[in-house]
């Protein structure tokens, strides 16, 4: 990968020290260009089955390329608005409810709570424990682990003895995929949830969700749609889709799905090791040089988030911007968060530090 051609894809670099993909990732100029074609097209040759197929034969290139970073199969891939909607489509297509005990971290973000909170209404009980630890909280009563892959409070990663726990385990991948490197075997994990426009630098509004073959075959489908069923003009009993495209969202537009293709190939061209590596070297960077400067960093894996404590995060966070810096402040905390991407130079890095 060559560090200044991945930086000049995305023009927002030129501005500012961009530091918050874990928000929204910078926005790369072809993802925009490949939006404005599937949108002229639609503008000047209508909407027609020519149009419909077009956005299939789009989702089917993104899927597949979502598969290839997860490290599955086409097939075992879900196309969703948010890392959210994955996540609720598979704690209420388990059916959660009295008898059920969910366990879960203590440092998860909303997308995820919300889901829990549910199954709770439903009469689930909800544990906590560490992330780091989790795996040693599962007992006899634990019907599911559901957690972060990785902690975006400070990028903290996810037990690894998660793996061998004899329950389904559900990742929010949120902050994983795109960021670090992703093998559903290697965590063999039951569901993995993340977004699209985070890591992936893609539209709003767009995600993906992993099912495995095991859970599919217990996964109930909430609301199904037109695009669920495997012949939808066979009427209510008609099949859905024996694959994980069934928990697909509803519709995708075309201009999003093609604006991710782009973003996800305009990361992927110089090889995707590459990009993990460099985005968590400068991430270790950035927090050896915080507390190389007496600020005391929140605890991290080999990741890419980097959050630090400060006296009013608030307005450090809108200082910085004023500065040209662009972090995130997370609420009801006194963090500040740095996400650093492979698109980053030393230079943002220095910036940051001598602005904060």
């Amino acid at each position: 990968m060559d560090p200044a051609a991945l930086r000049s894809s995305f023009p927002v670099l030129a501005r500012v020290a961009y530091l918050n993909a874990g928000t929204n990732g910078p926005v790369p100029t072809a993802a925009v260009q490949a939006a404005q074609r599937e949108l002229d097209s639609a503008l000047h040759e209508g909407r027609t089955a020519a149009h419909y197929a077009r956005r299939t034969e789009l989702q089917h290139q993104l899927r597949a390329r979502y598969a290839s970073l997860l490290g599955c199969d086409a097939a075992e891939i879900a196309l969703t608005t948010s890392t959210s909607e994955g996540l609720g489509r598979v704690l209420a297509g388990l059916e959660i409810g009295p008898g059920d005990e969910i366990l879960t971290s203590d440092q998860e973000h909303p997308g995820l709570l919300g889901p829990l909170k549910a199954a709770r209404a439903r009469g689930a009980k909800i544990r906590f424990g560490p992330l780091a630890r989790l795996a040693q909280h599962v007992t006899e009563a634990t019907t599911l682990v559901a957690c972060s892959h990785v902690g975006w409070l400070g990028g903290e990663l996810a037990d690894r003895a998660l793996a061998e726990v004899p329950v389904p385990v559900i990742l929010d991948g949120a902050q994983g995929a795109g960021a670090v490197p992703v093998d559903v075997r290697a965590l063999n994990c039951d569901a993995y949830a993340a977004a699209g426009q985070k890591w992936l630098c893609g539209a709003d509004g767009t995600g993906l969700l992993y099912v495995s073959p095991e859970l599919l075959e217990r996964l109930l489908t909430i609301a199904p749609s037109y695009t669920s069923f495997a012949q939808p003009g066979k009427g209510i009993d008609a099949p859905l889709q024996s694959d994980a495209s069934r928990h697909d969202t509803p519709s995708l537009a075309r201009e999003s799905v093609a604006f991710n293709v782009a973003s996800y190939d305009t990361l992927g061209s110089g090889g995707w090791t590459t990009v993990f590596d460099r985005a968590a070297g400068l991430a270790e960077e950035l927090a050896s040089a915080l507390r190389a400067r007496g600020r005391r960093v929140a605890p991290r894996g080999a990741t890419t988030l980097v959050a630090w404590e400060d006296d009013e995060p608030t307005a450090t966070r809108q200082r910085l911007a004023d500065a040209a810096v662009v972090v995130r402040d997370l609420p009801n905390t006194p963090y500040l968060r740095a996400s650093v991407g492979a698109w980053n130079h030393p230079d943002d890095l220095q910036t940051l530090l001598s602005a904060a």
